[in-house]
């Protein structure tokens, strides 16, 4: 997997990517995303600001993920174990259709936790949807402990945190 920063003329296929994971969610009842979120001008501002990465296969975008130190106003429902830590936190993260259930997930969480270490982060946070057993099998897997919930237009949120 070669992980990079996306460039504003991927921004359509980054699109599809989401796209097409809303497409798959849908068909095993995992109502998280919709056409208005993630939305292409979501999408784009996160090019934008140079904080969309993509992990490619092949040539084909197979992972997306945003990573930034903004979190909504509802993060602050988490009890979080490391309050005066210096955190970084995942968003949108989205592996392809064609390349789930292959072990990319993991693998791209293994490439995060190095990529924020050496960026002088001392913690992780995200925040996982309650109907997504996927999601949450790979950050308990991961390590990630619940601390909160934030509820949001699509249902109800695990806020989750783990030390690097």
């Amino acid at each position: 997997m070669n992980y990079t920063k996306a460039i504003i003329n991927q921004l359509e296929e980054v699109f599809s990517v989401y796209s097409n994971a809303i497409i798959a969610m849908e068909k095993d009842g995992i109502p998280q995303w919709d056409e208005i979120y993630p939305d292409k001008a979501i999408i784009k501002e996160d090019i934008e600001k140079a904080q969309m990465y993509i992990g490619t296969e092949n040539e084909k975008i197979a992972v997306c993920f945003v990573l930034n130190t903004e979190c909504d106003e509802e993060y602050k429902n988490g009890k979080w174990s490391f309050p005066d830590s210096n955190f970084c936190v995942i968003h949108r993260l989205c592996v392809s259709p064609e390349f789930q259930h292959k072990g990319i997930a993991g693998k791209t969480m293994n490439y995060i936790e190095e990529l924020c270490k050496e960026n002088g982060f001392d913690s992780i946070r995200l925040d996982c949807f309650t109907k997504n057993p996927y999601s949450i099998k790979l950050y308990n897997k991961a390590g990630y402990s619940v601390t909160g919930y934030a509820d949001w237009r699509k249902g109800r949120f695990e806020l989750r945190e783990k030390k690097l």
